[in-house]
């Protein structure tokens, strides 16, 4: 019996440890894959081999458009001046729902990729002072008097397993910086606090 259980015990620890390393591979395939095919749906490209066959490339639609993309960055940061930029954006802020969605895309776009990155500043938000229960967020305005609002600060918190969160308003005294890496925050945030960055030091302890 005792065999029979070490055996079984292998069994269970060897498919562990290749979910553990086949699944993550799929995820992340499978995730790349899809946004491949997404951008290929946008600009379907097949070409011809025969008078009656044409051939699929996969990812042929997306490098178009991602040239495509870098063609116009080049096109109106160059040729186009900035005051066609102003006069088209001022347009744009007339109309109500349009200017709704415009300016919340490009601000999000804007948070990521822009000069002025709003996810960097991770901070650690006392929630509730009589329970000292604290949650990690990320400060996206510090300024908030076009609210009417003072010392206070906008915090977005990012919901685990999700690519959604929450903005809070909370008191600049309740929030204290945290002394790690955006990216590693984040990571940890959407990972429900699973992933967490080892440090060398318990890398070297553990091998």
């Amino acid at each position: 019996m005792e065999i029979k259980n070490s055996f079984l015990k292998r069994i269970i620890s060897y498919f562990i440890r290749g979910l553990v390393l086949v699944a993550p591979l799929y995820a992340t395939a499978l995730i790349i894959w899809s946004g491949v095919e997404y951008l290929d749906s946008i600009l379907p490209i097949e070409v011809p081999i025969s008078d009656k066959q044409t051939l699929y490339l996969p990812g042929l639609g997306m490098l178009i458009i991602l040239f495509g993309i870098i063609l116009l960055g080049f096109f109106f940061s160059t040729i186009v001046p900035q005051s066609f930029f102003k006069f088209t954006e001022s347009i744009m802020r007339r109309i109500p729902l349009v200017s709704l969605i415009y300016y919340s895309i490009k601000d999000l776009i804007l948070a990521f990729v822009g000069d002025k990155k709003k996810f960097n500043q991770p901070v650690l938000v006392t929630m509730y002072r009589d329970t000292n229960i604290k949650k990690i967020g990320f400060i996206t305005q510090t300024d908030l008097s076009h609210l009417k609002i003072a010392d206070h600060v906008a915090v977005y918190m990012p919901l685990s397993y999700s690519l959604s969160g929450e903005l809070f308003i909370v008191p600049a005294e309740h929030v204290t910086p945290v002394d790690a890496k955006a990216t590693d925050v984040m990571k940890m945030l959407v990972s429900g606090g699973v992933s967490v960055k080892v440090s060398k030091e318990e890398t070297t302890e553990e091998d």
